[in-house]
């Protein structure tokens, strides 16, 4: 079994706590779903956030979902001028049996331009 990394994105309504919650959980679930990941494979999350949402910790989300022994941290994202706003980025570390052409990265609704290379979910 191997450690691989999943990247996913998605933009986030509004910066209220609710929006940041509902988008992460959004997320998390469709980067799991996507690539037949259970939790306890789960080593840990990293969450970046663009400058605009500062309204909840992204982590508090997986919390909510009951990840309750999964290493989460989140950090702000670089502050690149003309980049996407009101964005949350993820990298989830997972244990697997999946080559790295095997794992889908997600990036969802104004995320999804980000690698329409590699998305797999575009403009949800």
């Amino acid at each position: 079994m191997q450690c691989r990394g999943i990247r996913g994105a998605i933009t986030v309504e509004a910066n209220t706590r609710e929006d940041i919650l509902e988008a992460t959980k959004e997320l998390l679930l469709e980067m799991v779903e996507a690539n037949g990941i259970k939790v306890e494979d789960i080593a840990s999350v990293m969450f970046t956030l663009t400058a605009d949402l500062d309204a909840e910790f992204p982590a508090m989300a997986a919390r909510q979902l009951g990840w309750l022994n999964t290493a989460l941290l989140c950090s702000r994202e670089v502050d690149v001028p003309g980049s996407l706003g009101r964005c949350l980025r993820i990298m989830m570390l997972c244990n697997t049996e999946k080559s790295t052409d095997e794992i889908v990265h997600v990036y969802m609704k104004g995320a999804a331009n980000l690698r329409p290379d590699v998305s797999e979910i575009q403009n949800r």
